[in-house]
C-alpha cells in the first residue's frame, strides 16, 4: 500500500507540472489535483472535509496579515512619488563609476525592492524610467535591459520580502529572523552586480559610452534630499524588528503607516492614492493567498502519498552530504524556474523537501535565503524568465526579447557566483539573525 500512496503522490506532481505548462492558474492547478488525490488516498467526505476546513485555518494565521500590509506600503511609496527621481539621484551619486546609469539601476532597483518586496513591481517601474535613459545614452541594448531585468529581483531578497513571508509561514520558520538573513546577501547581491557591470564596461567601454560625470554641489543635495524617503522607510521597519519593538507581522502596519506619513510630508496624500493602493494590494493579495490555499491542500495531499519521505530515503541513499543534497536541490530550482514562477516553485517543492531538509538538520533561515535566490535566478532564466517578459512588455518593441535574455545571461552568472559563496559561508546569511533580540 506504501508504495501504492507513493506512486499516487508522483502522479499527482506530474499531473500539477502539466496542468501548470498549460497556463492553468496555479492555486487552481494545486487545489484541483489536491483534492481529487485526497479524495483517491482516502475518500470524497474527507476530500471535501479538508476543502472545507484548510482555506479558512490556512489563511486566518495572523503571520499571514503582513502581506498586504507590506504590499500596502510599497504601493503608497510608489503612487504617493516617494520613489520618483529615485533613479536621477542615483545617478548622480554614482556618475563617476564606469557604467553608471546601469549601476544606477541597480541601486535604485535595490532600494525600490525594500519598499516594495515585490520582483515584479521593481522590474516594471524602473524599466519605464531607466532603460529608455540607459538607450538614448547610446547603451547597449542588452546590457540596459538585462540590468533592470536582474535588479529588479532584489526584491526578493531583500526584506521586507513577501517571498520570505510566505516561506516563513509554511516551514514554521521566524519571519523576522528571514528579514534580517536577507539584508547582507541582498546587498552583496547588489555589489556585485555593480561590480560585474563596471568590470565590462571597463573591458568594453562601447557597452556605456560616458555620460556627465560631474554635478554641481546644489545638485547632488537635492538628489540626497529626493531619496532620504526610503532608506529612513526601510530603517525604521528592519530597526524595529531587529530591535524587537514589534514583530514581522506589526511591521507591516507601521512600515504602510510610515509610507502615509512621508506621502503627507510630500504633500501627495490623498484619498484617491490611498484608495487605489489598497486596491492594488488587495487584487495582489488574493491572488497570493488562491495560490497559497491551494498550497496548503497540496502539502496535506503530499503527507497522505508519503512521497517527501519516499524522495529523503531516496535522495540520502545517494549522498548524506549537506552541500552535495543542496546542489542536487539547486539544479531542480533552476530548471523549474525556466518554466514555473517563483511562488509557485516554492509551494510546489517545500512540502516535498522539508522531510529531507530536517533529516539533515540544515539550517531553514539558511535554506530560506539559498531558496530566495534560488528563485531570483528563475526570473530571469529563459524560456519563462517573469522578469524579462514584464520588461518586454513595458517596452514594446523597443528591445527584443533575445537581446534582454542574452543580457541577463551575465547577471544570471553573477548570482550563481554569489549562490555559491552563500552556499559556502552561511555565516553571511546567518550573522544579523544571530544578533536579533529576540
Amino acid at each position: 500500500m506504501g508504495l501504492e500512496r507513493v506512486e499516487v503522490g508522483f502522479l499527482c506532481i506530474a499531473i500539477t507540472l502539466v496542468l501548470i505548462a498549460i497556463r492553468m492558474p496555479i492555486g487552481i492547478a494545486l487545489a484541483g489535483v489536491s483534492f481529487v488525490g485526497i479524495g483517491f488516498l482516502t475518500n470524497m467526505r474527507a476530500a471535501w472535509g479538508i476543502v472545507s476546513a484548510i482555506p479558512y485555518n490556512f489563511v486566518a494565521t495572523w503571520e499571514f496579515s503582513a502581506v498586504p500590509m507590506f504590499l500596502m506600503m510599497g504601493y503608497i511609496a510608489a503612487r504617493s512619488g516617494v520613489t520618483k527621481g529615485l533613479f536621477q539621484s542615483m545617478q548622480i551619486l554614482l556618475a563617476r563609476v564606469p557604467g553608471s546609469l546601469a549601476s544606477a539601476s541597480v541601486a535604485a532597483s535595490a532600494m525600490f525592492a525594500a519598499a516594495s518586496g515585490s520582483s515584479v513591481a521593481t522590474s516594471a517601474a524602473l524599466s519605464r524610467i531607466a532603460v529608455p535613459e540607459m538607450l538614448r545614452a547610446g547603451y547597449e541594448k542588452g546590457l540596459a535591459t538585462g540590468t533592470v531585468a536582474a535588479a529588479g529581483t532584489l526584491g526578493s531578497l531583500i526584506p521586507p520580502s513577501i517571498l520570505m513571508v510566505i516561506y516563513g509561514v509554511f516551514t514554521g520558520t521566524s519571519i523576522g529572523a528571514l528579514f534580517m538573513a536577507g539584508f547582507i546577501p541582498g546587498v552583496l547581491t547588489a555589489v556585485a552586480f555593480i561590480t560585474m557591470i563596471t568590470i565590462r564596461v571597463l573591458l568594453n567601454p562601447k557597452l556605456a559610452p560616458r555620460g556627465q560625470v560631474e554635478f554641481s554641489a546644489e545638485e547632488r543635495q537635492t538628489a540626497l534630499r529626493t531619496v532620504w524617503p526610503l532608506p529612513t522607510l526601510i530603517i525604521g521597519v528592519l530597526g524595529g524588528i531587529f530591535a524587537g519593538v514589534f514583530t514581522p507581522t506589526e511591521a507591516g502596519a507601521v512600515g504602510a503607516l510610515f509610507a502615509i506619513v512621508i506621502a503627507a510630508f510630500y504633500r501627495s496624500l490623498s484619498l484617491k492614492m490611498l484608495w487605489g493602493a489598497v486596491i492594488d494590494a488587495a487584487i495582489a493579495t488574493s491572488v497570493m493567498f488562491i495560490i497559497a490555499v491551494g498550497a496548503a491542500m497540496f502539502v496535506r495531499l503530499m503527507g497522505l502519498s508519503q512521497v517527501p519521505a519516499f524522495v529523503a530515503d531516496m535522495v540520502l541513499n545517494m549522498s548524506d552530504n549537506k552541500y552535495v543534497v543542496l546542489m542536487m536541490i539547486s539544479v531542480i530550482f533552476i530548471f523549474l524556474g525556466m518554466f514555473i514562477d517563483s511562488i509557485g516553485i516554492m509551494l510546489l517543492t517545500l512540502p516535498i523537501l522539508m522531510p529531507l531538509l530536517q533529516r539533515l538538520e540544515i539550517d531553514m533561515i539558511w535554506f530560506g535565503i539559498i531558496t530566495i535566490k534560488l528563485l531570483e535566478i528563475g526570473l530571469i532564466t529563459p524560456p519563462v524568465g517573469l522578469n524579462v517578459y514584464v520588461i518586454k512588455t513595458s517596452l514594446g518593441g523597443m528591445v527584443d526579447l533575445p537581446s534582454i535574455f542574452r543580457g541577463a545571461s551575465w547577471f544570471i552568472l553573477t548570482d550563481i557566483i554569489v549562490l555559491l559563496i552563500l552556499i559556502a559561508f552561511p555565516t553571511i546569511s546567518l550573522l544579523l539573525p544571530s544578533l536579533m533580540l529576540r
